[in-house]
């Protein structure tokens, strides 16, 4: 039986316990056997201050089991085609980008190429996924795990960091020694 690939990607700006919280679950409730961890470079959907090389540090420190690599294509589809070595990954997002994913690229696509792991929360309205569900061509290469909510996110630990505020707890250790060392996240 092959290894089960798990896909990982997104700015990391930083990265922080939602992220280790949601690959955590997904290794164990979807059976990943190698995780690749894709910081993307200049993600298509936002606009990223922090160097990629920055963020690709702060990965790597938050996921020292995975392998991190910077990921120079700004659209999933883009970096599955790149990648024909990989062999039926499941790429994780939350739920929240679940409902989003009809505006992707080439979202039909991108599962023929991958499944797709989704995290969803205790109370996230199921009908939001059904209706995404309900237009896709293959809704069977989706599969979903529970997660825990973790109220945190990048872009107010960005702000709390530029205040400095304390973001213990919130940002794991080594990156947060990585954020402090090189003042990221300061004006």
């Amino acid at each position: 039986m092959p290894d089960v690939l798990g896909l990982f990607g997104g700015a990391f700006d930083p990265p922080h316990r939602g992220h280790v919280e949601l690959l955590g679950q997904a290794r164990r409730q979807l059976g990943l056997d190698r995780v690749i961890v894709l910081v993307v470079a200049d993600p298509g959907h936002k606009a990223v201050d922090t160097p990629a090389e920055a963020r690709l540090r702060l990965a790597r420190a938050a996921f020292p089991e995975d392998e991190v690599v910077l990921d120079f294509h700004r659209r999933t589809i883009d970096t599955l085609r790149a990648h024909s070595e990989w062999s039926d990954p499941v790429f994780l997002i939350g739920a929240d980008e679940f409902c989003a994913f009809p505006t992707w690229k080439e979202p039909d696509q991108v599962l023929e190429l991958a499944r797709l792991g989704v995290a969803t929360r205790p109370g996230f309205p199921r009908e939001k996924i059904e209706a995404v569900l309900a237009g896709l061509a293959t809704p069977e290469r989706v599969t979903f795990f529970e997660l825990e909510p973790t109220a945190v996110a990048s872009s107010e630990l960005r702000a709390r960091l530029e205040r400095g505020d304390d973001v213990d707890g919130d940002v794991p250790a080594a990156a947060l020694a990585i954020i402090r060392a090189e003042h990221l996240y300061t004006r």
